[in-house]
């Protein structure tokens, strides 16, 4: 498994790196010489170094009682059970809006099909330009693809928002579409991750997120809800669903019935969560969502010895303090060999 990281909780006195960035930098100017022991390329002139190591990593939500997201927790109040057994905690990183610290790549999967209005989408497309903006100030990476009767990728990753809001803006309902293949673009969106995010930005390990904006209702996929969530917890993904009004608009204003999708558990397997749209305003959601996003924690650590050739899954749960709620991006991991 290939990861990047930095310690922020091991601070030394030069300059503030910790050891484990100084012992990056040996290892770095190491491999110059001896070659073949990372690669490196550059994206919108952010060097990406790609380190292999075993390091196993975990994203985790936590929220209050009332489900409002918590900030602020250090690595001191999680605890971390390999098997049942409590392990330490490597390396750990809360995202905060500061250029050093965690970094996002987030794939908008948008649903087009028949059943979406006109209104709808116009809507859609400011919501979505505000929320890019808003997150403007982190590293963040986000590329688009939508789906109705076929996938499609209308932009790539990028970091600039003048980019994605043009993008938005060519948004166009697929008049003739009968089908929803919500699962098969959850699985593109994570094939993109994997082959186009940046493995790393400023020699961090992105937070990897699929926001998945539908009716709920997916029709004639290919790939199965299990197989999505499998690869979706290979690829340290998660994924957040908006389900638009359009499906339950003979419910009125009570709560929708619930969807296939969130039947499936795809959103729940993956340590994400699901968004309702009120009809008359996406802002508020969306900006519930940008609070959730920003608002997570990775915890890293690694495998024992014998568990790193085994091939075998690991069951791994992590521990907050009582009144605390989290939830996992995966239950588990297993090192393919």
């Amino acid at each position: 498994m290939a990861v990047d990281f930095i310690n922020q909780n091991q601070k030394c006195e030069t300059g503030g790196k910790s050891p484990f960035h100084i012992f990056f930098n040996l290892l770095f100017c190491c491999a110059i010489l001896i070659g073949g022991i990372f690669s490196a390329d550059a994206q919108d002139s952010d060097d990406v170094i790609r380190v292999e190591t075993e390091l196993v990593a975990f994203e985790v939500a936590v929220t209050d009682k009332d489900g409002k997201p918590v900030r602020g927790l250090q690595a001191k109040n999680f605890k971390l059970f390999e098997d049942g057994v409590e392990r330490q905690i490597d390396f750990f990183e809360p995202i905060r809006k500061q250029n050093e610290n965690r970094p996002l790549s987030i794939v908008f999967a948008l649903d087009v099909s028949g059943s979406m209005t006109t209104d709808e989408l116009v809507q859609l497309q400011s919501a979505l330009q505000q929320f890019v903006k808003r997150l403007a100030d982190y590293n963040s990476y986000f590329a688009v693809m939508t789906f109705g009767m076929e996938v499609k990728t209308l932009q790539s990753f990028t970091n600039k928002p003048q980019k994605l809001e043009k993008t938005f803006e060519k948004l166009l309902r697929d008049q003739d579409g009968l089908s929803t293949h919500a699962y098969d673009a959850v699985d593109e969106a994570i094939r993109l991750l994997r082959k186009k995010s940046p493995p790393t930005i400023k020699n961090q390990l992105p937070k990897r997120a699929v926001i998945l904006i539908t009716d709920g209702f997916p029709v004639g996929d290919t790939v199965s809800p299990k197989t999505v969530i499998e690869r979706a917890n290979d690829a340290e993904t998660t994924v957040y669903s908006v389900l638009l009004p359009s499906f339950s608009r003979l419910q009125g204003n009570k709560k929708p019935l619930l969807t296939l999708l969130e039947a499936s558990g795809l959103v729940e397997k993956t340590g994400g969560k699901t968004f309702y749209v009120n009809e008359n305003n996406f802002e508020p959601l969306f900006k519930s969502l940008e609070e959730e996003i920003t608002s997570s924690y990775v915890l890293a650590f690694y495998p024992k010895p014998e568990n790193r050739k085994d091939g075998k899954f690991h069951e791994i749960r992590i521990e907050t303090s009582q009144n605390l709620k989290i939830r996992q991006n995966r239950t588990g991991y297993q090192l393919k060999q």
